[in-house]
């Protein structure tokens, strides 16, 4: 029995999203690979390929909207009155790609120089590093070398993707948008990152783009196992590994009765069991 809750209808991805930009694209196919695609199939008879789980780190400067762009697409919601993230905030988001349930985890990171080193802290085993930048602040497209320095000294640079995003579009005026989207493409291609530009505010382009994340995420995740297994059969991961995650499960509901832990903490247990599998 599955411990997960179900997927949501609108988060089934059933064709690989496209990209915003073909100039600072990741990838311009049009579709999911191939082999990628014989894997899903082969799961609906009992091969489910350990490849659940991909790690989302986002960073950029402070207030140039990270945890207004999270909130949109996981709860859509936008709330004006902005609230500084200290340390570190946690949304998990299930989808279901090519009839596979697969999660992100997302670390919406602190902006401010003074949690920076809290912050650091969770970027380790990051698959996806998202660089935010506000659109019509050219300093913080500026900065995001830096983020991404910082986010890829606690990981492999060869086995991270990489985007940069330009929030705040509405705000924007297509004149001033244009010129400072020549600067983030240049960035983009330079760090090889795949660019897109949203607004949190009315929606644009946000449930768009962390499909595309999620897609590439899968993509990229299910590659590495086949690659990793070869031909071996790899069953679900709560069955592969029932011990662990049967005794993390039963503290954690045994710990809920008594209210003395929350969802986040709860997360880190399950975390942890699934890490050690």
């Amino acid at each position: 029995m599955s411990v997960l809750p179900p997927v949501r209808r609108d988060r089934i991805i059933a064709q690989l999203p496209q990209y915003f930009r073909k100039e600072a694209a990741l990838h311009t196919e049009n579709d999911f690979n191939n082999k990628v695609k014989t894997a899903c199939q082969e799961q609906r008879t009992g091969t489910v390929g350990r490849f659940k789980i991909s790690k989302v780190i986002v960073v950029g400067d402070l207030a140039v909207g990270k945890t207004c762009l999270i909130n949109r697409f996981c709860k859509d919601a936008f709330d004006k009155n902005y609230k500084a993230t200290i340390g570190v905030d946690f949304e998990m988001e299930r989808f279901e790609v090519l009839g596979v349930p697969f999660s992100l985890q997302l670390w919406d990171t602190a902006g401010q120089e003074r949690f920076k080193c809290i912050a650091s802290t969770y970027y380790r085993g990051a698959q996806v590093v998202i660089i935010v930048f506000d659109v019509n602040d050219i300093a913080s497209l500026g900065h995001a070398r830096q983020w991404l320095e910082d986010a890829l000294k606690e990981n492999d640079p060869t086995s991270v993707q990489l985007f940069l995003v330009g929030t705040k579009k509405d705000l924007s005026s297509p004149a001033q948008y244009s010129r400072i989207e020549q600067d983030a493409l240049k960035l983009a291609q330079e760090i090889r990152a795949e660019y897109w530009a949203v607004s949190s505010l009315t929606g644009e382009n946000v449930k768009e783009f962390f499909f595309r994340v999620a897609s590439l995420a899968f993509e990229t995740n299910v590659l590495a196992e086949l690659e990793k297994s070869g031909s071996r059969q790899i069953g679900d991961v709560i069955s592969e590994c029932p011990n662990n995650l049967s005794v993390i499960i039963k503290t954690i509901a045994f710990l809920n009765t008594f209210c003395c832990i929350n969802a986040f903490f709860c997360f880190f247990l399950f975390f942890s069991a699934f890490q050690s599998c």
